[in-house]
């Protein structure tokens, strides 16, 4: 095999704008197959339609389902599809609750398939830039982290994001993205202090969250995202015995992967909308801003396909973010520090 075939269950935003795409772009990734209820665009007409996603996972003419769907799909389907032999991509997060994502781990592991999740944005050029910065030692020692992902969206989208189904929420939309990358920087906590809200008028799901990361040696990380902030502040602090790192500004990938541009274009992975900086005894730093690299997800899943490698975004790092985020659950339902299940 020198390409793997996929099929894509789901066309809805992440499976159109991130992962048909990303896949397009990917040499030895060969996108054949869609499952959806949508009619395709016709960039992708040629491929084969699936209206029920059960067929598609017996298709003979896949390597590889990603699974691009509501969250509390997730876990069936991927079972589903790991049971048929097939290797498994799912869109973050994992499943609903970390005993779902132990089942699939170890489902994959008797079935011998590649699992991961599409934790996309360890690879934001501002976050890349900071792990850089901090890996450096540029702010000495760190005490405390604050991480955030604020939206002004008064009024409520449609969608089942917005309901109150299992696995709908800001939480369950945005926390893995924040939990991800502090645990890409810190590793996994010893325990959550959570709050956990709806703030806007007749909302049922959860727009807004407080998390406190608790680590050993006095380490503070604070992982925060509302829809009612107008005036971003900053994206990242963080502060050392030496100096503070900030960053400023959303990468870009997205609203450029929305707007039809591809990896490989000539300006892709960069924006003028990211500063990142440090602070120190002897003024400001500017610190240059590592392009965005979401193309290299799909890159380190064909290597761990086609060459045996492990992949950038393993199920154990995943499962690891499912586990805060049922710590953050159920410290926001009880009001007490919860350790999560390793």
């Amino acid at each position: 095999m020198d390409r793997v075939k996929v099929g894509l269950i789901g066309f809805g935003l992440a499976g159109s704008v991130f992962h048909a795409p990303l896949l397009m772009a990917e040499p030895r990734m060969r996108l054949t197959a869609i499952a959806t209820s949508r009619a395709l665009p016709t960039d992708y007409a040629s491929l084969r339609a699936y209206p029920n996603p059960k067929h598609l996972i017996a298709s003979d003419e896949v390597d590889l389902i990603v699974i691009a769907t509501p969250n509390e799909t997730h876990a069936p389907l991927a079972e589903a599809a790991l049971e048929a032999g097939k290797h498994v991509v799912i869109d973050k997060p994992f499943a609903i609750d970390v005993k779902d994502a132990d089942k699939l781990m170890a489902l994959a592991t008797r079935q011998e398939r590649l699992l991961s999740v599409f934790h996309n944005r360890r690879w934001d050029g501002n976050f890349l830039t900071a792990r850089a910065a901090l890996a450096r030692g540029d702010i000495g020692e760190i005490n405390y982290c604050e991480i955030h992902f604020d939206r002004f969206r008064p009024v409520a989208k449609t969608g089942w994001r917005e309901t109150n189904q299992p696995g709908s929420g800001v939480l369950y939309d945005l926390g893995p993205h924040l939990i991800d990358q502090a645990l890409c920087l810190f590793g996994v906590p010893e325990a959550v202090i959570a709050d956990v809200a709806a703030q806007r008028d007749g909302v049922v799901a959860d727009d807004y969250f407080h998390l406190q990361l608790i680590y050993k040696h006095s380490l503070r990380v604070v992982l925060h995202a509302s829809c009612l902030v107008f005036h971003d502040g900053p994206r990242l602090v963080a502060h050392g015995n030496k100096g503070s790192l900030v960053v400023h500004g959303l990468d870009g990938q997205e609203a450029a992967l929305a707007a039809g541009a591809r990896p490989g274009d000539p300006s892709w992975g960069t924006t003028d909308a990211v500063s990142v900086f440090v602070i120190d005894e002897s003024g400001r730093h500017d610190v240059p801003v590592v392009p965005g690299a979401y193309e290299q997800y799909y890159r380190s899943i064909a290597e761990a396909i086609l060459e045996g490698q492990k992949p950038a975004v393993t199920a154990k790092q995943a499962r690891d973010v499912m586990a805060v985020l049922d710590a953050a659950r159920q410290s926001a339902a009880e009001h007490r520090w919860v350790s999560p299940v390793r």
